[in-house]
């Protein structure tokens, strides 16, 4: 890999995987801090990717732990891991929550008439323990959030019988890492 055309790269793959149902970065991991100081870890479903804007976008239900952790710090990391490419990202991104507005909006336009609107219609917040009798009732309004990270840093890893690469990426620096 040459170091000039690296960043292009990565963008180019985080903006696949966003189209590309199948690509292994389209569900990388979130990693937060919850109120009790303690790291949270989850899979997420990558939803938008902009080089432009170096900006990435995930959806979640208002209600989830998560939201309410991003909220209280928006210090994040998502690790991408590709068998295919054998490459390893590791973003540290600051995240900003949506629950209303016009990109709310819009985003649910596009879920409202699939089988993902049950997530965001669904009387029970995520993490709620279910009642004996469950109701197949939904909600009227969506729990929709847009969960937007603005990426400060990379780390890009490439694992290569012929010899691994690791760099660093950020508005400040592209360099290579010892691996």
């Amino acid at each position: 890999m040459d170091l000039s055309t690296l960043t292009g790269s990565i963008w180019r793959e985080l903006e696949l995987a966003n189209t590309d149902r199948q690509h292994q970065w389209r569900t990388p991991v979130l990693a937060s801090i919850d109120t009790n100081g303690l790291p949270q870890a989850r899979t997420v479903v990558l939803r938008k990717a902009c080089h432009h804007t170096q900006t990435l976008q995930f959806f979640s239900d208002a209600r989830s732990p998560k939201v309410a952790q991003l909220r209280a710090s928006g210090q994040i990391q998502l690790v991408f891991w590709s068998s295919a490419l054998k490459w390893q990202l590791r973003v540290s991104a600051q995240a900003r929550v949506e629950t209303s507005g016009a990109e709310v909006d819009k985003a649910w336009q596009g879920i409202k008439l699939g089988p993902a609107r049950q997530d965001y219609l669904s009387p029970f917040a995520p993490g709620d323990a279910l009642p004996n009798t469950v109701t197949t009732a939904l909600d009227e309004s969506p729990h929709l959030a847009i969960i937007s990270a603005e990426v400060i840093h990379m780390d890009w890893l490439s694992l290569s019988s012929e010899g691994h690469q690791r760099a660093e990426i950020s508005a400040t620096a592209v360099r290579w890492l010892t691996p």
